[in-house]
């Protein structure tokens, strides 16, 4: 293992019965099949871009676009071998309603942080998951903003508040209402079964990354000790958007030109399209906010600033067991494969590991450690 000063953030996401993570310059899902084996899928990544792309605030965008790609592919990648491995019509049918319920909000709901943070996709990414991505941001947009301030303002007709769809009031009804649909939203889909091991994966995906950042050895033993919690998770991302969104346009609302179409309607629709052109800045300033909190408020009196996300990734993780952590630890040990050994060549196709043991065995994924897919 690298030393401590060396070692790169590492991020992840969880996927329908995997994990995928990410390294600076390497990228693996592993799922696990119906016969108990590993399927890993890895490649290299893209060396860090300089210029403005690595910028302090400019780098949150750009990690934004590379996860929803990153995210989109490995979801899919998922799904087409849970539906492999399906027996029959119907598994078939749920394990496309689960990527149905994920491809939506995936990203969002999971992982966002890695050190490389603007760092490009790989030149041969397909452009489905390209298209998948904008499809996925689109839907994000409309949930988590289009939808709550619809909630608010109706919410403002039915108690005849009267409040001006630019006041800080209603900006702050609009911010309790987009919390509150987005811990509804999580509370629902946890119940469903497929979701329910999908955030098992999300807290075999903590507590791996937590693992190595301690510098242990990654055994399924010192990761099981380790909390489902992670500073820099993307649910924590995504309550700290709607907290700093709230604040800023209560801030900034009356400040912007006023909107007086005589009409509730198109007064709401002419701010939220007001609204838009801020919603890369939010982004940015919230993942730099972040940054700043996992480095410098992970123990101690401030640790009270990560309280709020750490409540509701109390309802997106849920404790793995110890085959969960194994796909995790597999996924991190395939990306450290090439991150930290510069692998020249690694294996073109998926590959098949019959056990965790058997991929630590093979020492990397060159072609003949294990079987192709």
């Amino acid at each position: 293992m690298p030393s401590a000063p060396s070692r790169p953030y590492i991020g992840g996401q969880a996927v329908l019965e995997g994990v995928m993570m990410r390294a600076p310059r390497s990228f693996a899902v592993v799922v696990r099949r119906r016969d108990g084996s590993l399927l890993v899928r890895e490649r290299g990544m893209s060396a860090r871009p300089g210029g403005v792309a690595a910028w302090p605030f400019a780098r949150g965008l750009a990690a934004l676009v590379e996860s929803l790609r990153l995210g989109n592919e490995a979801l899919r990648f998922s799904v087409e071998q849970l539906e492999r491995d399906a027996v029959g019509e119907e598994a078939a049918r749920r394990a496309g309603a689960g990527l149905g319920v994920l491809g939506a909000l995936g990203l969002s709901l999971f992982a966002l942080a890695t050190r490389d943070d603007g760092a490009d996709a790989h030149p041969g990414e397909p452009s489905g998951a390209r298209k998948g991505s904008w499809v996925m941001l689109a839907v994000a947009i409309a949930f988590f903003v289009a939808l709550p301030q619809a909630a608010a303002a109706g919410l403002n007709r039915v108690l005849g508040l009267g409040l001006p769809v630019q006041s800080a009031p209603f900006q702050a009804i609009t911010g309790a209402l987009k919390l509150t649909i987005i811990v509804g939203y999580l509370l629902v889909i946890r119940r469903v079964p497929e979701i329910r091991r999908v955030f098992q994966y999300h807290g075999a995906e903590h507590k791996t990354i937590s693992t190595y950042e301690a510098g242990e050895t990654l055994t399924t033993a010192n990761a099981r000790a380790k909390s489902t919690m992670h500073a820099r998770c993307g649910t924590t991302f995504l309550v700290m958007v709607a907290l700093v969104s709230a604040l800023v346009f209560a801030l900034i609302g009356a400040a912007l030109p006023r909107i007086h179409t005589g009409s509730v309607v198109l007064d709401n629709v002419s701010f939220f399209l007001e609204k838009l052109p801020f919603l890369p800045v939010l982004v940015a300033m919230t993942f730099e906010l972040q940054r700043l909190f996992a480095r410098y408020c992970t123990t101690g009196p401030l640790r009270a600033l990560l309280w709020p996300g750490f409540l509701v990734q109390k309802i997106t993780t849920a404790e793995p067991d110890d085959a969960q952590l194994e796909v995790a630890l597999a996924s991190l040990q395939a990306t450290l494969f090439r991150q930290e050994r510069g692998q020249a060549s690694a294996a073109e196709d998926d590959v098949v590991f019959p056990t965790y043991e058997a991929l630590l065995a093979a020492g990397s994924l060159r072609p003949g450690a294990a079987r192709a897919a």
